[in-house]
């Protein structure tokens, strides 16, 4: 999460200008702070009870509001020195970059990082004519960078609360995915060349994380469900439905010698059937080979 403050990602976006509206402080928020780096490492490596992960997330905040704030001003004495244009097309290759290694790590491989792409806009569009120091920068680009990092703990900090019901539910590949066509589409938005102001991106995350989550596909519920069952079974006595009564149950007082006839003729027939019968049998207790081993 704090990646985006160290590569010069977050100051890029700042002056090109993404930060301008409400739409696109969240889109920041959940796509550059958030996004399915922050979703997998919560629901797969994150460990400790969910207050402790909510206290570690916190605690990331209180160190990476203050920091984007600070970014933010100094962005506006950055500004002074580049040509806007040439630097606002860097800026959205950028984006394009990050999104791209973001759906595949095998094309990521082929890419330079962000921060060469950041590098190489400040030296094409460097233009010192027009450098100032500002003392002062404005108060509402500093609101507006605390409330993207913001968002982004705030986004964090629902996925660890909602952790236990997420974990297994979400297709974090397809998340992934989807997040690298929603930054694509802000990439797109940040260099000029989406022809509607509607929150595109905005709008692709949602449908994602929709699609993504899919309250019937956690293996560990069935594990547990079966565990259950035969945690629950365990301690009754197996009882094979087709073998046969117990002679002393079914013979009446003073019936010993039907009781033993009848017994020889239980064993004879099951003898019989066992040795006339070469198929592998259908899971009752007792057969070795079974072709329904789960019965």
């Amino acid at each position: 999460m704090a990646l985006p403050l160290v590569d010069g990602i977050f100051p890029a976006l700042i002056i090109a200008g993404a930060l301008n509206s409400v739409t696109g402080i969240i889109q920041t928020g959940l796509l550059i702070f958030g996004g399915s780096a922050t979703v997998a490492v919560i629901l797969a490596e994150m460990d400790g009870s969910r207050r402790e992960q909510l206290t570690s997330i916190l605690l990331l905040g209180a160190f990476l509001i203050p920091v984007a704030v600070t970014e933010a001003a100094i962005a506006e004495t950055i500004e002074t020195l580049l040509n806007f244009e040439v630097f606002h097309r860097f800026a959205g290759l950028v984006i394009l970059a990050i999104a791209a290694k973001t759906a595949s790590s095998k094309v990521g491989e082929y890419l330079p990082s962000p921060s060469v792409i950041i590098g190489l806009g400040l030296v094409a569009s460097f233009n010192p004519e027009g450098a100032a120091l500002v003392v002062s920068p404005d108060p509402s680009r500093l609101i507006h960078a605390g409330a993207a990092a913001g968002t982004g703990v705030g986004f964090a900090g629902a996925v660890a609360i909602f952790a236990p019901r997420l974990r297994g539910n979400v297709d974090i590949d397809l998340f992934r995915f989807g997040s690298s066509v929603a930054l694509g589409m802000l990439a797109l938005d940040v260099l000029g060349l989406m022809p509607t102001q509607a929150p595109v991106a905005l709008g692709v995350l949602g449908v994602t994380a929709l699609f993504a989550f899919d309250p019937g596909s956690s293996p560990d519920v069935d594990v547990a469900d079966d565990a259950a069952v035969d945690t629950e079974f365990d301690d009754e006595p197996t009882v094979d439905a087709h073998a046969p009564a117990s002679v002393d149950s079914a013979v009446a007082d003073g019936g010993d010698d039907v009781a033993d006839d009848a017994g020889d003729v239980v064993g004879a027939d099951v003898s019989d059937a066992a040795e006339d019968s070469p198929e592998p049998g259908y899971g009752y207790p007792g057969e070795d080979e079974s072709r329904a081993p789960w019965l």
